[in-house]
């Protein structure tokens, strides 16, 4: 049987945005083609996709690591800054464009919510699951 770990990260995270995008699970604000994704980056995502991506992302990281909640999301999508000058620390990624994203995947019965944090459902699951078995076979 194919699972989401079987199958190369990218080519899953495309898959799972264009089925998030197709079914109409998730819709992007009408901010995001504004807002930078974290204080470490200069500007905002070039990709019009980038709303599904994201989301396909965070499902695939509490597939894997869940339960997570959102400042533990902030710190695996956060970054270091690239400029020369100063120090190197990293940095969180924005709260909104987590927040947002889990908020969404939770109305959709994709994920599930409880006092450790938010972790994958059963639909998440296989959903991820029949993207990948798709995507195995290309």
């Amino acid at each position: 049987m194919i699972t989401a770990l079987d199958v190369e990260t990218n080519k899953l995270l495309k898959a799972v945005a264009e089925k998030l995008k197709d079914d109409n699970l998730v819709s992007p604000p009408e901010w995001v083609e504004f807002v930078k994704t974290g204080p470490h980056k200069e500007r905002a995502p070039q990709d019009e996709k980038f709303w599904y991506v994201r989301c396909a992302a965070i499902l695939r990281a509490l597939y894997l690591d869940g339960p997570l909640g959102v400042s533990t999301l902030r710190e695996k999508f956060g970054g270091k800054p690239g400029s020369k000058s100063g120090r190197m620390h990293a940095k969180k990624a924005g709260g909104s464009l987590i927040r947002k994203p889990l908020q969404q995947l939770e109305k959709a019965g994709l994920i599930t919510k409880d006092k450790k944090g938010r972790h994958i459902s059963k639909k998440g699951i296989s959903l991820l699951n029949s993207v990948a078995k798709q995507v195995a076979k290309k």
